[in-house]
Protein backbone atom coordinates (compact mmCIF):
# COMPACT_ATOMS: atom_id res chain seq x y z
CA UNK A 1 0.00 0.00 0.00
CA UNK A 2 2.68 2.50 1.06
CA UNK A 3 4.50 1.76 -2.09
CA UNK A 4 1.40 2.55 -4.51
CA UNK A 5 0.97 5.55 -3.05
CA UNK A 6 4.94 6.48 -3.47
CA UNK A 7 4.41 5.75 -6.92
CA UNK A 8 1.09 7.69 -7.47
CA UNK A 9 3.07 10.72 -6.00
CA UNK A 10 6.05 10.35 -7.68
CA UNK A 11 4.30 9.80 -10.97
CA UNK A 12 2.00 13.07 -9.67
CA UNK A 13 5.09 15.09 -9.26
CA UNK A 14 6.67 13.72 -13.01
CA UNK A 15 3.90 14.94 -14.80
CA UNK A 16 3.64 18.61 -13.21
CA UNK A 17 7.11 18.52 -14.16
CA UNK A 18 6.70 17.52 -17.69
CA UNK A 19 3.78 20.15 -18.17
CA UNK A 20 6.43 22.76 -16.95
CA UNK A 21 9.03 21.37 -19.59
CA UNK A 22 6.22 20.98 -22.09
CA UNK A 23 5.18 24.62 -21.43
CA UNK A 24 8.83 25.52 -21.80
CA UNK A 25 9.71 26.64 -18.10
CA UNK A 26 11.57 25.38 -15.48
CA UNK A 27 10.38 22.82 -12.93
CA UNK A 28 11.24 25.14 -10.38
CA UNK A 29 9.41 28.49 -11.86
CA UNK A 30 12.25 29.90 -12.56
CA UNK A 31 14.06 31.13 -16.40
CA UNK A 32 11.88 31.91 -19.11
CA UNK A 33 11.97 30.45 -23.22
CA UNK A 34 15.28 31.68 -24.99
CA UNK A 35 14.74 34.47 -27.45
CA UNK A 36 14.91 33.76 -31.43
CA UNK A 37 17.90 36.48 -30.97
CA UNK A 38 19.45 34.93 -27.89
CA UNK A 39 19.39 31.60 -29.75
CA UNK A 40 21.05 33.38 -32.77
CA UNK A 41 24.17 34.68 -30.56
CA UNK A 42 25.29 31.41 -29.70
CA UNK A 43 23.97 29.43 -33.29
CA UNK A 44 27.78 29.97 -34.65
CA UNK A 45 28.57 26.67 -35.96
CA UNK A 46 29.54 25.84 -39.07
CA UNK A 47 28.53 22.78 -41.25
CA UNK A 48 31.68 21.14 -43.12
CA UNK A 49 29.52 22.25 -46.44
CA UNK A 50 29.66 25.79 -45.45
CA UNK A 51 26.22 26.52 -43.98
CA UNK A 52 26.06 29.13 -41.50
CA UNK A 53 29.02 30.98 -42.88
CA UNK A 54 28.55 35.09 -42.61
CA UNK A 55 28.53 37.36 -44.81
CA UNK A 56 32.35 38.74 -44.98
CA UNK A 57 35.42 37.95 -47.08
CA UNK A 58 39.31 38.48 -46.22
CA UNK A 59 42.36 38.20 -47.79
CA UNK A 60 45.48 36.38 -47.63
CA UNK A 61 47.10 39.91 -47.16
CA UNK A 62 44.94 40.82 -43.89
CA UNK A 63 45.05 37.75 -42.83
CA UNK A 64 49.10 37.65 -43.07
CA UNK A 65 48.85 40.82 -40.92
CA UNK A 66 46.37 39.30 -38.50
CA UNK A 67 48.34 35.91 -38.00
CA UNK A 68 51.85 38.01 -37.15
CA UNK A 69 49.89 40.02 -34.55
CA UNK A 70 47.33 37.12 -32.78
CA UNK A 71 48.70 33.70 -34.21
CA UNK A 72 52.30 33.77 -34.52
CA UNK A 73 53.23 33.56 -30.78
CA UNK A 74 51.75 29.86 -30.19
CA UNK A 75 51.59 28.86 -34.18
CA UNK A 76 54.92 30.20 -34.86
CA UNK A 77 55.79 32.62 -38.02
CA UNK A 78 55.06 30.31 -40.92
CA UNK A 79 52.42 28.00 -39.00
CA UNK A 80 55.25 25.47 -37.53
CA UNK A 81 54.01 24.86 -34.69
CA UNK A 82 55.75 25.82 -31.17
CA UNK A 83 53.51 26.40 -27.84
CA UNK A 84 49.98 25.68 -30.11
CA UNK A 85 49.86 23.33 -32.69
CA UNK A 86 51.31 22.84 -36.25
CA UNK A 87 49.18 24.20 -38.87
CA UNK A 88 51.61 23.77 -42.24
CA UNK A 89 52.73 20.62 -43.82
CA UNK A 90 52.20 17.03 -43.26
CA UNK A 91 50.96 16.45 -46.68
CA UNK A 92 51.28 12.58 -47.49
CA UNK A 93 51.78 11.61 -44.10
CA UNK A 94 48.57 10.87 -42.85
CA UNK A 95 48.90 7.19 -43.97
CA UNK A 96 52.48 6.73 -42.46
CA UNK A 97 53.64 5.44 -39.04
CA UNK A 98 54.17 9.00 -38.15
CA UNK A 99 51.14 11.30 -39.11
CA UNK A 100 51.85 15.12 -39.07
CA UNK A 101 48.46 16.22 -38.68
CA UNK A 102 47.84 20.18 -39.77
CA UNK A 103 45.39 21.94 -41.21
CA UNK A 104 46.97 20.93 -44.93
CA UNK A 105 47.18 17.46 -44.29
CA UNK A 106 44.19 16.49 -42.17
CA UNK A 107 41.68 18.65 -42.12
CA UNK A 108 38.98 17.24 -44.53
CA UNK A 109 36.83 20.66 -44.82
CA UNK A 110 37.89 24.36 -45.27
CA UNK A 111 34.64 25.96 -43.52
CA UNK A 112 35.90 24.00 -40.35
CA UNK A 113 38.79 25.88 -40.42
CA UNK A 114 37.04 29.09 -40.01
CA UNK A 115 34.42 27.69 -37.54
CA UNK A 116 37.71 26.54 -35.47
CA UNK A 117 39.35 29.92 -35.50
CA UNK A 118 35.95 31.82 -34.86
CA UNK A 119 34.96 29.75 -31.12
CA UNK A 120 38.78 28.77 -30.28
CA UNK A 121 41.26 31.79 -31.65
CA UNK A 122 43.46 32.71 -30.44
CA UNK A 123 43.18 30.91 -27.11
CA UNK A 124 43.81 34.27 -25.09
CA UNK A 125 41.09 35.51 -26.45
CA UNK A 126 38.41 33.97 -28.17
CA UNK A 127 35.36 34.92 -30.61
CA UNK A 128 37.36 38.10 -30.62
CA UNK A 129 37.89 38.38 -33.87
CA UNK A 130 35.11 39.70 -36.75
CA UNK A 131 34.25 37.33 -39.43
CA UNK A 132 36.07 39.19 -41.68
CA UNK A 133 39.15 38.58 -39.69
CA UNK A 134 38.12 35.39 -39.56
CA UNK A 135 38.08 34.95 -43.44
CA UNK A 136 41.74 36.83 -43.81
CA UNK A 137 43.55 34.26 -41.13
CA UNK A 138 41.62 31.40 -42.92
CA UNK A 139 42.89 32.44 -46.08
CA UNK A 140 46.47 33.32 -44.83
CA UNK A 141 46.65 29.22 -43.12
CA UNK A 142 45.15 27.51 -46.69
CA UNK A 143 47.89 29.46 -48.59
CA UNK A 144 50.46 28.98 -46.16
CA UNK A 145 49.11 24.81 -47.09
CA UNK A 146 49.31 26.01 -51.15
CA UNK A 147 45.49 25.47 -51.21
CA UNK A 148 44.80 28.63 -52.47
CA UNK A 149 46.76 31.63 -54.02
CA UNK A 150 48.48 34.64 -51.96
CA UNK A 151 46.28 36.88 -53.68
CA UNK A 152 42.91 34.85 -52.68
CA UNK A 153 39.90 36.71 -51.29
CA UNK A 154 37.93 34.53 -49.28
CA UNK A 155 34.30 34.48 -48.57
CA UNK A 156 31.40 32.01 -47.68
CA UNK A 157 31.35 30.70 -51.33
CA UNK A 158 35.13 30.53 -51.85
CA UNK A 159 35.91 28.95 -48.50
CA UNK A 160 33.00 26.05 -49.12
CA UNK A 161 34.40 25.30 -52.29
CA UNK A 162 37.59 24.84 -51.44
CA UNK A 163 38.51 21.14 -51.84
CA UNK A 164 40.94 19.74 -48.92
CA UNK A 165 43.49 17.31 -49.71
CA UNK A 166 42.47 15.18 -47.13
CA UNK A 167 38.47 15.32 -47.71
CA UNK A 168 38.19 11.76 -49.44
CA UNK A 169 40.06 9.89 -46.95
CA UNK A 170 39.47 11.05 -43.10
CA UNK A 171 36.60 8.09 -43.32
CA UNK A 172 37.32 5.17 -44.29
CA UNK A 173 34.62 2.22 -45.57
CA UNK A 174 35.37 0.36 -42.19
CA UNK A 175 32.35 2.47 -40.95
CA UNK A 176 28.80 1.30 -42.75
CA UNK A 177 27.25 3.56 -40.40
CA UNK A 178 28.91 6.42 -42.38
CA UNK A 179 28.36 7.72 -45.68
CA UNK A 180 30.22 9.76 -47.89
Amino acid sequence: MRWRNTCGVVSAILAGIWVNVAQAQSPFGIGRPATAAEIAGWNIDIGRDGSNLPKGSGSVAHGRELYAQQCASCHGDKGEGGLGDRLVGGQGTIGTAKPVRTVGSYWPYAPTLFDYIRRAMPQNAPQSLGDDDVYAVSAYVLSLNGLVGADAILDAKSLAAIRMPNRDKFVGDARPDVKK
